[in-house]
């Protein structure tokens, strides 16, 4: 429904993706999903000699790295795949994940990573993230990316719509997609009139190299790369400050003073004085 709306051909067939794979021979240009969370019942047991597992086999109890190794496969030369995950992908070493999620590093195929905010689905508001993997980090005429992964981490992104739901804005996700084809060097992103080059941003955006992950145990979480917000320097002087901030102490501690001897009397009106 979702490629007949926006008029895109497409061969659809009804199967199961991990047991009767109807695309075997596909190698696409770009992969787009957004498959089920930790999902566990996906018959994981049957199908530990599955060709598709180049990277670890995926536990039975956890779907999550049979997807992105099923995302892999179906990949060609230079083919690029984006989807959603749980943030536990990004970190956990439960039943040999953190070793495939290592040996896919250590590929070269992880081109950036980004951390969204909580509550951006009806379904979960648990927060999830994006990857995005490339066969080809060098990509013909493009900046070459060999060796390293943009991080960028948007979890303080969006807006609330109500109280269980965030969405983000335009102007948010025009700032993600812009870092990340800037960072790529695309055309999309140099054809944009007056389009800045890319450069990290302390608490928001980091592009690190491959020995910058290894030192981290190969957790591919963005918060642990971009850094803190950098914070605008104070250039009250020290003493102007003090001085300030005790005169604006007095006022309050003699404000609540007032407030003190006004709900007193209050109670005592009411007939509540002891």
């Amino acid at each position: 429904m979702n490629l007949a709306i926006r008029g895109i051909d497409a061969q659809i067939a009804h199967g199961d993706t991990f047991h009767t794979d109807r695309h075997p021979d596909l190698k696409a240009d770009y992969v787009l999903a957004n498959p089920p969370f930790n999902d566990s019942d996906w018959r994981g047991e049957l199908l530990k000699d599955d060709k598709r597992w180049v990277y670890g086999v995926p536990p039975a109890g956890n779907a999550n790295f049979a997807w992105v190794q099923h995302f892999i496969h179906h990949l060609a030369p230079t083919g690029l795949a984006g989807f959603v995950l749980a943030n536990g992908s990004m970190s956990s070493n439960q039943s040999g994940e953190g070793e495939i999620r290592k040996n896919i590093v250590e590929a070269d195929l992880v081109d950036c990573m980004v951390a969204l905010p909580g509550q951006l689905f009806y379904s979960t508001q648990i927060p999830v993230c994006l990857w995005f993997l490339a066969r080809n980090k060098r990509n013909g005429r493009f900046r070459d990316r060999r060796g390293e992964t943009l991080f960028i981490d948007a979890r303080k992104m969006g807006s609330m719509l109500d109280r269980v739901h965030r969405e983000l804005t335009d102007e948010d996700i025009a700032k993600i997609a812009g870092t990340y084809h800037a960072w790529r060097g695309t055309a999309e992103a140099l054809a944009k009139a007056g389009a800045a080059p890319y450069a990290d941003v302390p608490g928001f955006c980091r592009a690190a190299k491959l020995d910058d992950i290894r030192k981290h145990g190969h957790v591919l979480t963005p918060g642990r790369y971009v850094g803190a917000e950098a914070v605008e320097e104070d250039a009250e002087p020290f003493e102007e400050k003090m001085k300030r901030l005790t005169v604006t102490l007095r006022r309050q501690v003699d404000e609540a003073g007032r407030l003190d001897a006004a709900i007193a009397a209050n109670l005592k009106a009411l007939g509540y004085d002891e």
